[in-house]
Order: structure tokens, then C-alpha cells, then sequence
């Protein structure tokens, strides 16, 4: 029966065709009007299928459904005394149905299905949400480089492409999801032995067992159905092997999974993400076990990225595509002039695009050395162009298929499944048209010469005191001192990183002046980071840091040695230092809480970092008491 059932409309799809698919398909029972706030999350209400078909032109103009804009993330923007938000669909993009397999219909027999709509949040009559921020962007860029290409015929993708002969700009990018899967109830298995694993390389591409292999080969089949052209699902580098209990039932699942698709264009490639993203929880629910995207779910494991894929193509007047980073020759250059000038744009505003990359006390938590993760702005592209090499330490990955340039492509590898995809392209592609602007009458290997330099060496348009190429492990080749001389030091808290919006004026000003990532966007944007990252701080991460504290407690036993004692006592200074208050001295926690409550944010990130060095400084230390206890 599942292949009776209507998966997605089309973009573009007329009124009346849309009419008549869903009066064929009666099981579909819902629409629902997805609008992004500025923290990525997504309405989802259950209309009626038959109101939207009574009135599906108010729909369209985004008459039919208000909603209160105070509600979801649009800080400074919905208040409370000015909520109404309206939510006009968007047409261009493909409609999912979103099926329920747990409540059929009644007279058809099949699942209940929800129309998933794409929809522009729109407030005071101006639209606001993050996918008209991509939508807008998209159509800026377009116009800039195709009136750059047009002025300037010789500077395009390759010396085979006039640019006087480039119609349209399209633009491809992709995402891929981790996420860590568990079965309810059940503890985590021991850090200890799933870190031991994954230096092993033990779990990585192994073979997917019981409940987590019929999930992911569920999804896989059932996300082709949409349309997606699953590419791949696999282990991922996290994990243990699980238990199998008397009654065969597998039990202590704890692992690590990714499953990618393929490219699509931008705006719609963002909405994907959103989609699959929701399916794979549900589907891996129905079969017992728990989904979890978070960018850190568990300290000291590897954590779930979200690896960005940005690509741009020219399409000529006869009908051909060609990539605009690719080069003639790959096994001769690396890329095209205009390739080096996006890479270059991407790399020197990252701090103005980092905000949107990483706005999660989470995000931070994975974005430590050691763990494949970037933590400094550089870029790699190999030895030689003809060997094309994946430096995974790197922030933005060249990749390239010598056989076939239209997959030349930026991988940003510090994305996390939580990161607002939409946000992050729509700085991106602004990045990449800076970089651009600035290739005008520079020829590819000067471009070049400049991305390789040393720090001090003075560039045309990066900066003087900076690096911005590595071929090596910058994890193993640098100290951490040495990477942040060569490549910048990178923030370490949300309030250190949203401080790249305040401390890059002119980097700042490549995002704004397009007038659609607009500075009240971004000061939205901000606002609610920072809210989030104190929140979460006060409630969630202070109270667990506390109760780990609590249970720290000393072990009684007939054999106490010198060391124990020792050890105690270290451990014991510790626990007082961070939770336990006197009249004269406050305890670390509660000089980050006052220091949250009082707005004296340059403080309390410090503390926070404190506070973490110390809680990881605690565990290390009891768990060697513990394990010379006998």
C-alpha cells in the first residue's frame, strides 16, 4: 500500500494540479506551514486538508494563517506587544508529506499524512525568517556575479568560459547527519571503553546490527521514495558493540551512525536537511531506539557533524553547466580564479559567519582538538593538484574528482546538525561573492601564491598577519600556541563568538550590504543566542555540573592508602572550590550564575571555561581514586 501513497509535490507545481493531487489522496489529512525562526527550529500545526483547499489563495499570500511571532525565536522583532506574524507558503521549493505509520485513515487504509509546506515568516509586512534570508541572498549573489562575469568576460571560472556568455548562476550545496543512536532507558556504555574503541577504529563502516541496521535501511529506502537519491548510510566512528538480552532482544545500543544524500540547490538543500532530519528520529523510534543530534552528546566521544557543502555553476548559453571553481586542467591547477577568490571570501569573514556555524554552548563542546573537529580558520588542497587530498583538520575542505570538475566543491566542516543551515549558506554565498569581487585582474597562481602565505607576508586581500593554507595535521603539527599565531585564535564560548559580529565592522558590512542579511537580522539572531547560552547555563548545565559534584563522594573502605588520602583531599578542594559556598567566599558556580544575572557577559564566559576545565579536571581526578580502590 505504501507505494499508493503521495510522498511530495513538486516545486513549482500549479494550484490546480496541487488541488487535485490531494483530493486523489484523501489520506493526506494535514497541511502544516513550516517557518524557520533564528534558532533553526520549524512551526508544525495540524490544518485541516480541506481548509487549505477552500482557500488556497489565501494560503498563497499568506492571508490564511497568523500566528504569535513571540512565541518562537524572533527576538526584537515579534515582541509581545507586536507578535502577529503571517505565513505565506512558498511555491518554489518541493512539498513533503509527512506520514504518520502509527494512525491510518479510515476509509483508505493508509497512514495519515501531513502536507509539509514550506512558509516565509512575515512581520509588519517584511519577511523575517531565516529562508527568506537565503532566498533573498541567493537572488543578490545572482545579480552580482552575473553582472561581474558580464563586465568582465575574461575573469569566470576557467580561460575556456566567456563570461559574457553565462545566462544563469546556480547554486549546489549539500549536508550530511550524524547523529548517535541509543535505546531507551539503558545507561551509556562506559566513555572509557567507547573512547578505547574509537582510537581502535573499531566501530567505523562497521556492520550495522538488529534494530539499527532494519532503521537505517529503512530510511534509506523510504527517504528514495521522496526523491532525496540516498547516497549512503554507515557506522560512523562512535560506539560500542551491543548486548543481546535471554529474550534476544538487543540492548545497551550506543552508537554512531550518517547517512547522505545528494546535492540539490541551495534553498531547497536546507529545507532537505530539515525534513530528513525529523523522518530519521521517527523512523528509528518506531524500532525502539533514541536519536540524538546533538553537536556533543557525550563528552570525550566523537561528536555529530554536519559537514556543508557550498559549490557554484555557470550555465552558458548553450544549455551547459560549468562549474566556476573547477579549473581547465585539474591535473595541472587546483581551481579557476574565481574558485580561489570564493575560497578566499569564505576564509577571511569566517568570524562573521562563524555566529550562525556555532550558536550552542553544545557546538563548543565538539569543537575541540582531537576529534577531526576545526577549531581554526584554514584550508588544505594537497601536494599536487593532480593527487587531490582531504585534510580532515581543516575548516573548509577542497573537494575535488579529477574525472569530473562539476563535483568540485567547499566542504565547511565545523557545522553540527543544529547549526541554522539556511543562515549559514546565505553567509556563505555573501563570503564567496566578496572573494569573487576581488579576483578582477588577478590571475589564478597570484591567487594562489596569496592563500599559501606565511603569516606577515602582506596579501591583496587577505590578511597580513595570518595563515591561511596547511597541508598538515594542524592538531599534531602546532602547538595550540602556534595554531592560533599562524590562523587566528578561535572563540571558545557563544558570547566570545557572537563578539565576531562587534570586533569585524568591514567583514560585517560584506553580510549587510546586500540588504538581506540585514544588521535588525542579525541583531535577532544575537539576541537570542545569548539568551540561550545563559539559560542553558543556569538551568541545564550548572544543576547537572552540580549533581556530578554530589555524587562525588569519598569511598569508604578497610585499605586507605597514602594516595587515597592524597587523592581525596585533592578531590575534596575541588568539589568546595566549584559548588560549595562560605560567608566569605562564593563557589565558582555561583559566581558564573551572578555573574549571568548581573549581564556581565565578558565575565561569565570566562568562568564558564573555568568551570569546565575544572568539572573535567574532576573527573579525571576521581576517576583514578575510584580505580585504586580494591
Amino acid at each position: 500500500m505504501m507505494n499508493e501513497l503521495l510522498y511530495k509535490i513538486p516545486a513549482h507545481t500549479p494550484r490546480e494540479e496541487i488541488v487535485a493531487q490531494l483530493k486523489a489522496h484523501p489520506e493526506v489529512r494535514f497541511v502544516s506551514l513550516v517557518g524557520i525562526d533564528m534558532a533553526g527550529n520549524d512551526t508544525d500545526e495540524k490544518i485541516p486538508v480541506q481548509i487549505f483547499l477552500d482557500d488556497i489563495d489565501a494560503f498563497y499570500n499568506g492571508t490564511a494563517v497568523q500566528t504569535d511571532g513571540s512565541s518562537v525565536v524572533l527576538p526584537k522583532i515579534a515582541t509581545i506587544d507586536n507578535a502577529k506574524v503571517d505565513l505565506p507558503v512558498d511555491p518554489s521549493v518541493n512539498w513533503f508529506v509527512d506520514y504518520n505509520p502509527e494512525s491510518s485513515d479510515e476509509k483508505t487504509g493508509l497512514p495519515i499524512g501531513t502536507l509539509r509546506i514550506p512558509s516565509f515568516v512575515v512581520h509588519e509586512g517584511k519577511r523575517v525568517d531565516p529562508r527568506a534570508v537565503l532566498t533573498d541572498t541567493l537572488v543578490y549573489v545572482k545579480k552580482e556575479l552575473l553582472k561581474f562575469f558580464h563586465e568582465n568576460p575574461k575573469i569566470s571560472a576557467a580561460p575556456s568560459l566567456n563570461g559574457a556568455d553565462i545566462e544563469d548562476i546556480v547554486f549546489t550545496s549539500a549536508t550530511e547527519l550524524e547523529f548517535w543512536v541509543k535505546t531507551p532507558l539503558d545507561d551509556n556504555a562506559s566513555i572509557e571503553e567507547m573512547s578505547a574503541s574509537q582510537v581502535m577504529n573499531e566501530q567505523y563502516w562497521e556492520r550495522t546490527h538488529g534494530a539499527v541496521r532494519s532503521a537505517l535501511e529503512e530510511c534509506l529506502i523510504q527517504l528514495e521514495k521522496y526523491g532525496f537519491h540516498m547516497e549512503m548510510g554507515h557506522k560512523e566512528v562512535g560506539g560500542v558493540k551491543a548486548q543481546i538480552d535471554d529474550t534476544g532482544r538487543m540492548t545497551h545500543v550506543c552508537e554512531q551512525i550518517e547517512i547522505d544524500w545528494k546535492y540539490d540547490d541551495a534553498v531547497q538543500a536546507a529545507d532537505n536537511e530539515l525534513f530528513i532530519r525529523t523522518f530519521v528520529r521517527e523512523i528509528f523510534r518506531l524500532y525502539g531506539l533514541e536519536v540524538n543530534f546533538k553537536a556533543k552528546p557525550l563528552i570525550g566521544l566523537a561528536g555529530n557533524g554536519e559537514h556543508t557543502h557550498l559549490s557554484l555553476a555557470a550555465v552558458t548559453k548553450d544549455g551547459k553547466r560549468h562549474n566556476l571553481f573547477a579549473a581547465d586542467d585539474q591535473n595541472a591547477h587546483y581551481m579557476s580564479a574565481v574558485g580561489y577568490g570564493a575560497l578566499m571570501g569564505l576564509l577571511r569573514n569566517y568570524e562573521v559567519i562563524n555566529p550562525f556555524v556555532s550558536a550552542t554552548n553544545d557546538a563548543f563542546n565538539r569543537l575541540k582538538p582531537g576529534f577531526e573537529a576545526p577549531v581554526c580558520i584554514v584550508t588544505s588542497f594537497g601536494a599536487t593538484p593532480a593527487i587531490p587530498a582531504r585534510n580532515r583538520t581543516v575548516l573548509v575542505s577542497l573537494i575535488r574528482d579529477i574525472k569530473n570538475p562539476l563535483a568540485t566543491r567547499f566542504e565547511l566542516r565545523a557545522t553540527n546538525p543544529y547549526s541554522n543551515t539556511y543562515f549559514v549558506l546565505a553567509a556563505s554565498y555573501l563570503a564567496i561573492l566578496d572573494g569573487v569581487l576581488h579576483t578582477k585582474r588577478r590571475t589564478a597562481e597570484e591567487l594562489l601564491d596569496e592563500l599559501s602565505k606565511q603569516p606577515g607576508e602582506k596579501g591583496v586581500y587577505l590578511e597580513t598577519d595570518r595563515a591561511y593554507r596547511s597541508e598538515e595535521d594542524v592538531f599534531e603539527y602546532y602547538t595550540a600556541e602556534e595554531r592560533d599565531a599562524r590562523f587566528g585564535k578561535p572563540p571558545a564560548t557563544v558570547w566570545e563568538n557572537m563578539l565576531g559580529f562587534e570586533h569585524n565592522e568591514k567583514k560585517l558590512a560584506v553580510l549587510t550590504a546586500s540588504g538581506t542579511l540585514t544588521a535588525r537580522i542579525i541583531d535577532s539572531f544575537r539576541t537570542g543566542a545569548l539568551l540561550r547560552w545563559k539559560i542553558e547555563l543556569i538551568s541545564r548545565i550548572i544543576p547537572e555540573n552540580r549533581d556530578i559534584v554530589r555524587r562525588m563522594t569519598e569511598i569508604k573502605s578497610d585499605f586507605v592508602t597514602d594516595q587515597d588520602a592524597y587523592m581525596w583531599n585533592k578531590i575534596r578542594d575541588l568539589r568546595v572550590y566549584l559548588a560549595k559556598d562560605t560567608i566569605d567566599d562564593k563557589a565558582l558556580f555561583t559566581l558564573l550564575i551572578k555573574a549571568l544575572n548581573d549581564g556581565d557577559d565578558a565575565t561569565a564566559s570566562a568562568l564558564q571555561l573555568e568551570m569546565y576545565a575544572k568539572m573535567e579536571e574532576l573527573k579525571g581526578l576521581y576517576d583514578s581514586y575510584k580505580k585504586n580502590m580494591i
